[in-house]
C-alpha cells in the first residue's frame, strides 16, 4: 500500500492524537495485506488473527515512534506483524536450538516457471505443509528477505539451522510443485509407448 508522505504524516498525527476516525482508516486500509503475513507465519487461522490484533495494538501504542522521513508507513507496520508473528511462534511452538551443519543445506533450485503458475493461495497452501519452523524459516528468508543470521537472531536458532530450514523447505516444495507435472506427464508417455 502506498501512500503519499502526506497521506501518511496525517494519518500518523490522527492517530497520535487518539483521532478515532485516523484509527479506524489506518486500520482498514492495512487490514487485507497484514492479515495475510500474519496467516503466512502461523499456520493456526486463529493464531494469525491474535498476532494481527496484538501487532495493530503495538501500532498504535508506538505510531508516535513512526518517522515518514526515515521510512514507509506499510513496510513499518509490516515489520511490526512479522515480529508480532514471530513472538507468537515462539510462545506458542517451539523451535529446535539444536545445531544442524552447514553441508546439510544445500542450495535447492524451483524452475520459476512453476512459481509463475500458481497463486499466493496455493503457494501458501503448499507452505502450510512444511514443518512449522522450516515454514517460518521459509517465509522470512524468501518472503520478507531477512538474512540468515537475521532469522537465527529472531528464532534463537544458528545461522546453519536457519540455511538448513531453508534447504529443506526449498526441497520439500520442490517435490509438492513437481508432483502435479509429473503425474500429468504420464498418462502422455504410456499414450506414446502405445502408439
Amino acid at each position: 500500500m502506498n501512500l503519499s508522505k502526506k497521506q501518511a504524516e496525517k494519518l500518523v498525527k490522527g492517530c497520535i492524537n487518539n483521532e478515532r476516525v485516523a484509527q479506524e482508516a489506518l486500520y482498514k486500509l492495512f487490514h487485507a495485506d497484514m492479515l495475510r503475513v500474519c496467516y503466512s507465519y502461523l499456520p493456526d487461522k486463529e493464531l494469525a488473527k491474535e498476532a494481527f490484533n496484538m501487532g495493530f495494538l503495538k501500532v498504535f501504542q508506538a505510531i508516535q515512534n513512526f518517522d515518514t522521513d526515515k521510512g514507509e508507513l506499510g513496510g513499518w507496520i509490516r515489520k511490526i506483524m512479522i515480529f508480532t508473528s514471530i513472538d507468537l511462534c515462539r510462545k506458542e511452538l517451539k523451535f529446535s536450538t539444536a545445531t544442524v551443519s552447514e553441508s546439510d543445506g544445500e542450495e535447492i533450485f524451483i524452475n520459476p516457471s512453476i512459481l509463475e503458475k500458481l497463486f499466493f493461495e496455493d503457494i501458501l497452501q503448499n507452505v502450510r505443509t512444511l514443518p512449522f519452523a522450516t515454514q517460518t524459516v521459509f517465509n522470512l528468508s524468501v518472503l520478507d528477505g531477512f538474512t540468515h543470521k537475521e532469522i537465527g537472531e529472531q528464532l534463537n536458532i544458528s545461522e546453519g539451522t536457519s540455511r538448513w530450514h531453508l534447504a529443506e523447505a526449498k526441497k520439500r516444495l520442490r517435490a509438492l510443485l513437481e508432483t502435479p507435472r509429473k503425474s500429468a506427464d504420464r498418462p502422455k508417455e504410456r499414450s506414446n509407448k502405445a502408439q
